[in-house]
């Protein structure tokens, strides 16, 4: 259930209209009583709260077992109603979840866009100079210099002009606009459990495998 709502947490986040990288289909969202252009993620919003309900369940067989001597006492018939409890309201929850990840739409123009933004790269040009043989140390510095330098011109670090990045470091050439993609961004972390499409794949493979 901690996982169950924390997943409901991040489609209720970026199902808002401030995110927008997931649309819910009418089967699984509601229409507001009040704006008609709304939609409420109720499914889950309602796994959200449920889980507090079986955090409860816990929480009450722990008190009741508590005080207990190491034998059986009459006081652990009341694990009953708590363990059914909470073994109905999980597997109640996986299934409404499983339904609201089957009608789920995602914005790939939105979520692109957010993650083209933001300076989600200067990690990547630290790494770039690195490669050029800045000790990384000193490349982090000079990134964090370049970073307060295109937020002073409002723009992202691939759109600063080589010359104005080659100001900061000779070291830099043509071929950082290469490593500043949001493709040579990911891909670079190229480790388990990293964002490269390969291992992003092979996560999902093995996810599928062990779910089989």
């Amino acid at each position: 259930m901690v996982h169950l709502s924390r997943l409901a947490e991040e489609i209720i986040l970026y199902a808002s209209s401030e995110f927008g990288f997931f649309v819910l289909s009418d089967a699984v969202a509601t229409g507001s009583s009040l704006m008609p252009q709304k939609k409420n993620p109720d499914s889950m919003e309602l796994v959200r709260g449920k889980a507090g309900r079986v955090f409860g369940d816990v929480t009450s067989l722990l008190s009741m077992l508590k005080g207990l001597p190491l034998a059986y006492n009459k006081d652990m018939q009341e694990d009953k109603e708590a363990t059914f409890d909470a073994f109905d309201t999980t597997a109640a929850c996986l299934e409404v979840s499983t339904i609201v990840l089957g009608n789920l739409e995602l914005n790939v123009e939105r979520m692109r866009g957010a993650a083209s933004e933001g300076m989600m790269n200067a990690t990547e040009l630290a790494h770039y100079l690195v490669r050029k043989g800045t000790p990384f140390r000193e490349a982090h510095e000079l990134v964090g210099k370049i970073v307060v330098s295109a937020l002073e011109k409002k723009v992202e670090l691939n759109a600063l002009p080589l010359d104005e990045l080659r100001s900061f470091s000779n070291r830099i050439e043509a071929d950082v606009f290469e490593s500043l993609t949001l493709e040579q961004t990911l891909a670079a972390e190229d480790v388990v459990g990293g964002t490269a499409p390969d291992r992003v794949s092979q996560a999902l493979l093995e996810a599928r495998d062990y779910l089989a």
